[in-house]
């Protein structure tokens, strides 16, 4: 198919990719509302913002249950149906969150959240990527994934607009999240079930094989470890340098922040979420020519040079530089993510096996804001975000390193092109 990169997309492959992205956009737009309310979620039930943080922690803890339960649902009967459902069922939560009486209540709405959150990606992704051509996958990966950056950056416009230039209370932000979340649930209604889940459940009747006996070979076991340890450093690497941030540009001098106005902080978040857009669409295309291990290496390692601009920069200017800067090396080894690990995944299990591993390296990474800030409680926000930062940029070199990508894939058949990379 050596044209085929040079088609446009049909309806079907654009619905679907369009649904996903928009899918993960509202999911992180709903997830990093929180991040910029939760210190006025903390005066509202009089309890202190360390403790608050927890939110997040709630959030991240329920999305493997999410992934679990989904995906597996996906493997059995399709992405269509479960996509539905999933997406019904997360938008009705984060618009109740608008209406709890109090934390406990809160709490326990984030949690369920998570399992809608958690079910979201990796069904996304695998549908969006099943449909994409092999050699464009690259390309839509760092699409697909800026949706996240996206809705961080809506969150940040959304929180300027509905607290700062209206004086509405944080409410109405979740308030917000039902008119879009509706939007994604009729494109999807319009998409077609995957081919290769179809053609794939065909090849595991003829051959009487069942998901029991690809979940518990040792290749797949052994990969699966590798991937949630790899998901973890990713997911640590994504959260350590974004959910705190918004608090330390804000937060006064003599509690270790950057002492800027809370208005100035938010065009800070959009400025920096617009590099982590760029570093998406860039990397990720560049994947697609110069490998997948091989592009998010690159960010890691550049990553670290500019660890002393993000967190000690005593300027509105350099920190939105170094946080700008930060992002496009981030996100630009996220957007490799999406194609990376569905390239990574049996066929059998594309709708469970991306989600989880991605989403259990999110549950092992969820303590990242309260440790951060409990850091920042005794030694200031640069030390609390340099001393964890630095890490792990170090870890996501070390294991993308160690590990293989398996670039080109095929899916549904197993063969690669035009260069068979061996997976892990």
């Amino acid at each position: 198919m050596p044209n085929e990169g040079r088609q446009r997309l049909t309806t079907d492959q654009r619905n679907s990719f369009i649904a996903a992205q928009l899918g993960w956009t509202m999911d992180a737009f709903d997830y990093f509302v929180v991040v910029f309310v939760y210190a006025d979620i903390a005066k509202s039930f009089h309890m202190s913002t360390a403790s608050v943080a927890l939110i997040t922690t709630a959030t991240l803890f329920m999305r493997p249950v999410g992934a679990l339960l989904f995906g597996l649902w996906a493997d059995r009967i399709g992405r269509r149906i479960p996509l539905m459902v999933d997406v019904t069922f997360y938008s009705v939560v984060g618009f109740l969150c608008a209406f709890a009486p109090n934390f406990t209540v809160l709490i326990i709405l984030r949690t369920l959240y998570g399992i809608g959150m958690g079910g979201e990606w990796g069904l996304g992704a695998a549908l969006a990527m099943e449909k994409i051509p092999a050699d464009r996958r690259g390309f839509f990966s760092g699409l697909l994934q800026e949706g996240y950056s996206f809705g961080y950056l809506l969150a940040s416009l959304a929180s300027l607009v509905v607290g700062n230039w209206l004086g509405l209370s944080w409410r109405w932000l979740f308030g917000l999240s039902i008119v879009p979340a509706l939007i994604i649930l009729i494109i999807r209604t319009r998409t077609k079930e995957s081919e290769v889940w179809e053609q794939t459940q065909e090849q595991m009747k003829s051959t009487q094989t069942s998901v029991r006996d690809i979940l518990t070979s040792p290749a797949i076991v052994r990969r699966f470890v590798y991937l949630v340890l790899l998901m973890t450093a990713f997911n640590w690497m994504s959260h350590g340098t974004q959910d705190v941030y918004p608090t330390f540009l804000s937060a006064a001098h003599h509690l270790g922040g950057a002492g800027l106005s809370p208005v100035t902080a938010k065009w800070i978040a959009v400025t920096y979420n617009i590099g982590a857009i760029i570093g998406g669409l860039i990397f990720g295309t560049l994947s697609q020519r110069y490998g997948r291990r091989y592009t998010i290496i690159f960010c890691a390692l550049l990553g670290l040079p500019i660890v002393p601009l993000f967190a000690y920069s005593h300027t509105a200017a350099m920190l939105c530089l170094g946080s700008f800067m930060m992002q496009v090396m981030v996100q630009g080894a996220w957007g490799v993510i999406p194609a990376h690990l569905t390239e990574m995944s049996p066929n059998a299990i594309r709708g469970f096996y991306p989600g989880i591993t991605y989403q259990l390296g999110n549950l092992l990474a969820s303590l990242n804001l309260p440790i951060q800030e409990r850091l920042a409680e005794h030694h200031g926000y640069p030390f609390a975000l340099a001393v964890t930062i630095v890490p792990v940029l170090t870890a996501v070199i070390i294991l993308t390193a160690i590990g293989k990508e398996a670039k080109g894939i095929q899916f549904g058949t197993g063969h690669t092109q035009p260069e068979p990379v061996q997976a892990v």
